[in-house]
Order: structure tokens, then sequence, then C-alpha cells
């Protein structure tokens, strides 16, 4: 049975503060997302840190791989959790449209995601000298890859929790299908940092919003299909 489009958002946000509210009780997701994200940023500060002129110009790219790996930890674990505790099989009975699951997974992965990068981009800041990662459009770019990334992620996280070698699995699906949103990613948010001019980052930028267009409505169409046994 279909529901109304306010049951269909009701759920989502349900399902998400559900999430929220488990992981700030535990707080293992997100501590494992920080500890790696900083781990890894402070990895790049040290091999980057002879020649100033290169850390520079690969900041975006820095940056992204962080979020990347950081995002695809969370990913991995919010779906395997429900998962191995049975909690999925609730939320596939529950009397609510099953897309309901992937946009409100999908909301707690992001409202995550966002969160670690709200900490780590100080930390990058302070160790690269980089302020201009502040800047409004540098924000802007970076919830564009993020609702990307995490709305494709959401998805394969879900069709790769079914098997045993998820750990493995995911990634192997998930980046050779986000590389679109990470390279669109890194070419606008490089483009801003270096202070080119609009047009030249209006192609990336431009690319960004289609693949989350697109990814958003693919992933509501199929997730029935993926989660069905």
């Amino acid at each position: 049975m279909k529901t109304s489009a306010p049951s269909l958002f009701s759920a989502a946000l349900a399902i998400a503060r559900k999430d929220l509210a488990a992981e700030f009780r535990s707080r293992e997701l997100i501590s494992a997302m920080l500890v790696f994200a900083m781990l890894v940023i402070l990895i790049f500060n040290f091999a980057l840190e002879l020649d100033v002129g290169v850390r520079q110009s690969v900041t975006a790219g820095v940056l992204w791989t962080t979020f990347a790996f950081a995002g695809t930890l969370g990913l991995n674990r919010s779906m395997a959790v429900e998962k191995d505790r049975g909690c999925m099989d609730g939320l596939l009975l529950a009397p609510v449209d099953r897309s309901a699951i992937f946009f409100g997974k999908a909301l707690s992965n992001l409202a995550f995601m966002l969160l670690v990068e709200a900490i780590v981009l100080p930390l990058y800041a302070l160790l690269y000298n980089e302020t201009r990662v502040f800047k409004l459009e540098f924000l802007g770019v970076l919830a564009l890859g993020s609702i990307g990334y995490i709305a494709v992620g959401t998805l394969l996280s879900a069709m790769s929790a079914q098997t045993r070698t998820r750990d493995v699995l995911l990634p192997i699906l998930l980046f050779p299908v986000a590389v679109p949103v990470l390279l669109a990613s890194v070419k606008a948010s490089g483009g801003i940092i270096a202070g080119l001019p609009f047009e030249e980052i209006l192609v990336p930028l431009n690319l960004l919003i289609v693949y989350d267009v697109i990814f958003v409505a693919v992933s509501f169409m199929i997730f029935d299909f993926i989660v069905e046994e």
C-alpha cells in the first residue's frame, strides 16, 4: 500500500530521528568517522609538509578523499547495524512506503557526514593554513557533493548489507559509481579555493546538481526492489 507524501515525509523523519537518537547515546559511529577523518588529515599534512605549493593545489582533493573514506565507514555501519540487530525486518514490515526507509537512512547518514565535515574543516584550516574552505560557495559545493555521495551510498549499502562480505563489497560498488560526484566536487571546490571565476566552475557545479537529482530519483524508484528478499 502506497502512502501519501506527508506520511512518507513523517516516516522518513521518524527513522532519521531514531538513528540520531541511537547514535548520540552510543557515539560509536561518529567517533569512528571522526578518528578516521582526523588520521587521514594528519597523514596528508605530514606527507605534504615540505612543499607548500603542492599543499595548496591539492587542498580540495585531500578534503574529499577524507570525507569519502569517512562517509563510506559510516554508510557501511548504518545499514549493517540494522541488519545484524534485526531492525531492518521491522522497518520493512512497517505500513509505509519502503522508500521512506531510504530517505530516513539517507537523512541520518547525511547528518553524520555533515557533522564530521563541520568538525574536520576547522582542523584542516588550522593545519593547512587555508581559510578559504569557509567561503559560502565552498560550503555549498560541500553540501551538494555530500548529498550525492550519501544518496548513492545509502542505496548501495542497503544492497551490500545483505551479503557476508559487505565490508569489502560496499567500497567496490560505491567508489566507481561515485566517481562523477567526487571528481565534480574536487573540481568545483578547487576552483573556488583558487579564486577562479564562477563561469569556470559552472560545469562541475551543474554536474553535481544533475547527479544529485538523478540518484535521489533512482534510489526512490528502486529501493523497494533492493531490500526485497
